[in-house]
């Protein structure tokens, strides 16, 4: 096992030490899943499981409608006040509904599929309405996903066995180092879809077309990764190329679907319905498959369902409810059987199939090849995830940024032992420049902002777009132009005002004090005009997050103000970010502040304007944080937090 270990340090690791390795650590992220999630102990008190995040308790049912595929909508509310609790609850988290008190392992009412999260509701989709008891509390609890980890397995076993044959039979040698990459002789030129390129993603373009078997593409924050991804599609399909594009989170996918379909390719995105934002719905299989000839059937049962569904919500009487349940459950075998005929035709007639990772190990998609997989966010996606889309095609691109947020791991020994390695660094080791292309210029910072960061993570070699270089806050409509909106940097330091940071009962930290300087700043930039919705705040601690969203509910206007850890932000901007630090101890401890991963997309969310709320000497211990504070202090304007209070 020590030789297995040691070689995970090294990119050049073979195929057999990567099977070897990654088969036990994708049982302990499994096991540490499973006991994150609160079906493991059933002597555990829910209290605890509320605390963790596992399970919302004290919720009523305010909603039910019927979604796509006959799915029925159930929206929640807590009984307990506006905001729900703080919870770890995801977009596409399977979960059980339960009457409030019951037993942890007593039958539940249902379970379903979170289908969107607001701060206020959680709303979840069921195959079936659940008969009894949504007239009284109940709770959600989230379940591990069993599945995501099967096929994890799965993939690892077909690799295993070595891929001798099938589409990726040439590509994984190269990708483990047994054979170099190739590119093909000549030059390509193609004329751009998109008018707008730059040339940075041009040249990224380019070499993406004219590579045989692995290309990477590097977007650091605001530079047009997802753009450039799309018009590489675009070219693809124009070349006859049919493509796989994955990408690890459903809103990614999504991302790039919305992007596509002005375009008017033959695309269709595989995937739950109920994990879809509503303007790529029409381009949900399941979607395409209703236009097809059984839709209006397919339909008509639809529409008697929503009617019975109604009925349902309404009607006490135990066997008339017991009848309308037998009907619906007739119909939905109907809808469905007219589906499954139709989906082999509709992927069939596709240019471009849109899905996340694991999503691409669907029956749906057994025995169809691809000439090209695009992996986009692909520096977020544990590689043995990406492994279960490369091995339907002959030739990769990867998109990602390895020096933004890492893929997210429950497991902290799985972890060290390097289940986090991503395949887009691996590759960024193995390969370096010869297959990857960096996208330098960035459309979203004022170049104060972007400066730090290019120069700490990317050698200086990113470049601000001449529209948004200069631009300031107070140049918004209708924003005055004050001493809150005027400077595009803020450093509001706490030492010495007395707000030393506590922790709650899970042991994450907050720092009262420090939170109601984030907030107030927050509403000085809403007295000079700033919409509450082109402002958030990020801050590293749950418990901080949780505070802070508490501080919001005691104001209206600040009811549209975004709060979220690092990780709900990535990919998104605003045009000012509030980065509340929270660490304030005379140990100068930092926990993982000190990540410059985490640290680097906090601070390049913002367009206009970063406020860091810290206490510098604290944070002043750690040399990655001690560099950026010297930044802010050199470029920003510099106020003690006593002016706030």
């Amino acid at each position: 096992m020590e030789k297995g270990k040691k070689s995970m340090n090294f990119s050049a690791v073979t195929l057999e030490q990567f099977v070897f390795t990654m088969a036990p650590l994708i049982d302990m992220e499994k096991e540490a899943e499973i006991s994150a999630s609160i079906t493991s102990g059933a002597s555990r008190n829910l209290e605890t499981a509320q605390k963790r995040g596992s399970t919302i308790l004290n919720l009523k049912c305010v909603d039910a409608q019927t979604g796509l595929m006959g799915k029925s909508l159930l929206e929640f509310q807590s009984t307990k006040g506006d905001v729900l609790p703080s919870h770890k609850f995801g977009t596409h988290d399977v979960v059980v509904l339960r009457p409030n008190k019951a037993d942890l392992g007593s039958p539940p009412l249902g379970q379903g599929v979170v289908y969107r999260l607001k701060d206020s509701s959680i709303t979840v989709a069921f195959d079936d309405i659940p008969e009894e008891g949504l007239n009284s509390p109940l709770r959600l609890e989230k379940l591990a996903n069993e599945v995501t980890y099967r096929r994890m397995k799965d993939t690892l076993i077909q690799l295993s066995k070595g891929v001798l044959k099938g589409p990726a039979a040439d590509l994984v040698p190269v990708l483990f180092g047994e054979r170099p990459p190739t590119v093909s002789k000549k030059d390509v030129s193609f004329t751009p879809f998109n008018s707008n390129l730059d040339h940075s993603q041009k040249d990224a373009i380019s070499k993406a077309l004219s590579s045989k078997n692995i290309f990477l593409l590097h977007g650091p924050p605001g530079t047009g990764k997802t753009t450039t991804v799309v018009e590489i599609i675009l070219q693809e399909v124009k070349r006859g190329s049919k493509i796989l594009a994955c990408a690890a989170s459903n809103i990614a996918v999504d991302n790039i679907v919305e992007r596509l379909v002005p375009h008017r390719v033959k695309l269709v995105r595989v995937g739950h319905p109920a994990r879809l934002l509503p303007q790529v719905l029409e381009s949900a299989l399941d979607a395409q498959v209703l236009r097809g000839d059984n839709s209006s059937l397919a339909n008509d049962i639809r529409k008697e369902m929503k009617a019975l569904n109604g009925k349902l919500l309404k009607t006490r009487d135990k066997n008339t409810r017991r009848d309308i349940r037998k009907e619906l459950k007739i119909l939905s075998k109907e809808e469905r059987k007219r589906q499954v005929l139709a989906v082999a035709d509709v992927i069939k007639s596709a240019d471009v199939v849109l899905t996340t990772l694991t999503g691409a190990l669907t029956r749906k998609l057994e025995g169809t090849s691809f000439d090209l997989v695009i992996i986009d966010e692909a520096a977020q996606a544990l590689e043995i995830a990406c492994w279960i889309a490369l091995l339907k095609g002959s030739r990769c691109i990867l998109a990602g940024d390895h020096l933004q947020l890492p893929p997210t791991i429950q497991s902290v020994e799985a972890e060290k032992k390097g289940l986090g390695k991503t395949l887009f660094e691996r590759l960024t080791n193995l390969y370096g420049d010869e297959i990857t292309s960096m996208l330098t210029v960035q459309y979203r910072m004022h170049e104060l902002i972007m400066n730090w960061s290019s120069k700490e993570l990317y050698n200086s070699k990113i470049k601000a777009f001449s529209s948004v270089a200069a631009h300031k806050l107070h140049e918004l409509e209708g924003v005055k132009k004050t001493s809150s909106t005027e400077p595009t940097l803020i450093l509001i330091d706490i030492a010495g005002c007395d707000m030393e940071e506590k922790k709650d009962e899970e042991d994450s930290t907050m720092n009262e004090g420090e939170a109601k300087v984030a907030i107030a700043h927050a509403k000085r930039l809403g007295q000079s005009g700033v919409q509450a919705s082109d402002i958030g705040i990020i801050t590293p601690y749950a418990a901080q997050v949780v505070l802070l969203k508490m501080m919001r509910s005691n104001d209206d206007k600040l009811k549209d103000l975004e709060i979220s850890t690092v990780d709900g932000f990535q990919g998104r901007e605003k045009e000012a970010i509030i980065i509340s630090m929270v660490r304030s101890n005379s140990k100068k401890e930092v926990g993982f502040l000190s990540d410059r991963r985490r640290m680097n997309v906090a601070v390049t969310r913002a367009r206009r304007q970063c406020c860091i709320v810290c206490d510098t000497e604290t944070v002043s211990g750690d040399g990655f944080l001690k560099r950026l504070i010297e930044y802010f202090e050199e470029h920003a304007e510099y106020l003690s937090a006593s002016e706030y209070e």
